[in-house]
C-alpha cells in the first residue's frame, strides 16, 4: 500500500506573498546542510541542472548535496525572489563557504524552479559562478534582506 503524498505548501499558483514564502523555505532548508531534508522538497523524479552536472531523482539529489557540503565548508546561503508565475519561481542567490585549505568563496547564481500541483519542485536549473574572497569580506547572512548586486 502506498502512502499518499502530503502537499508541500505554499502551493501553485503563486502570488508574490506565497512565492516569497517558498523562497524563504528553500533558503532555510539549504542552510541546514541536511541533504535528506533538502531532497524532501523535490519530486521523486526531479530533474536538476547544477552548473555542468545533471541530477535526476531524489537519491541523486542526496548524493549531490552530500558531496557539495563535504567540499563547501561552513556554507551559508541567501536567496531573493527575482520573478514568479503560476508554477514557476526565479531566484538570485549568493552563498559563501570555504574549502579545506581555508580559502573563502562567494558563489553567485540564478535558479529557475518549476513546481507540481502539490508544491514539490520538479525541475531546478542553476547557473553559478565562484569568486575567491578574503574572510574579512564575508557578508552573506541567511534571512537578512536584499542581496547586493555583487
Amino acid at each position: 500500500m502506498t502512502t499518499p503524498r502530503q502537499p508541500r505548501p505554499p502551493l501553485p499558483p503563486f502570488t508574490r506573498e506565497t512565492a516569497l514564502a517558498k523562497v524563504q523555505a528553500a533558503e532555510d532548508a539549504w542552510n541546514t546542510r541536511d541533504p535528506e531534508r533538502v531532497a524532501g522538497a523535490y519530486t521523486v523524479d526531479t530533474e536538476w541542472r547544477n552548473r555542468d552536472e545533471h541530477v535526476r531523482g531524489r537519491d541523486e539529489v542526496v548524493a549531490f548535496l552530500t558531496r557539495k557540503w563535504e567540499r563547501e565548508l561552513d556554507y551559508r546561503l541567501r536567496k531573493n525572489l527575482w520573478a514568479f508565475g503560476d508554477d514557476r519561481i526565479a531566484v538570485r542567490f549568493q552563498y559563501e563557504w570555504h574549502d579545506a585549505a581555508g580559502q573563502w568563496w562567494r558563489s553567485y547564481g540564478n535558479e529557475l524552479w518549476e513546481f507540481d500541483a502539490d508544491g514539490y519542485m520538479r525541475r531546478r536549473e542553476a547557473s553559478i559562478n565562484d569568486v575567491a574572497i578574503a574572510e574579512s569580506d564575508l557578508r552573506v547572512t541567511p534571512g537578512e534582506g536584499e542581496l547586493p548586486a555583487w
